[in-house]
């Protein structure tokens, strides 16, 4: 059934980060569509865009890495979201406190480069 090793572990990682990334992606889009001004704005462009983007990063995009469809593509969303998460969000704060979101970032980086495999709807 599986191609190689190789499809079997992209499969599991895209699978397992992007289905841990919607467990935080969910209470956003819940406040997306309850008071999306009450968010906050990290790179100046308002509460609610702000908070679409997250949405997006977190939520969206990740659906569509589990599947692998324009896997490139939709990694690049939930990678630039840690990345500001981590270097802008909390900046100042201690490794510990953004450790998970470069975690996280560093996961999206590896499928962003390998693709998602032959074990997806790209099937490459």
């Amino acid at each position: 059934m599986f191609k190689t090793n190789k499809d079997l572990g992209l499969l599991i990682l895209r699978v397992g980060v992007s289905l841990c990334m919607l467990t935080h992606g969910y209470g956003k889009l819940q406040r997306l569509i309850n008071d999306p001004t009450d968010f906050g704005d990290p790179i100046g462009l308002g509460a609610t865009i702000s908070l679409l983007l997250v949405v997006l990063g977190e939520f969206i995009a990740p659906l569509f890495v589990i599947v692998g469809y324009k896997t490139k593509i939709a990694t690049l969303f939930p990678l630039i979201t840690m990345l500001v998460a981590a270097f802008v969000v909390h900046a100042s704060d201690p490794f510990g406190k953004k450790e998970m979101a470069v975690l996280y970032a560093i996961c999206f980086l590896v499928i962003a480069i390998s693709g998602a495999g032959k074990i997806s709807l790209d099937k490459h």
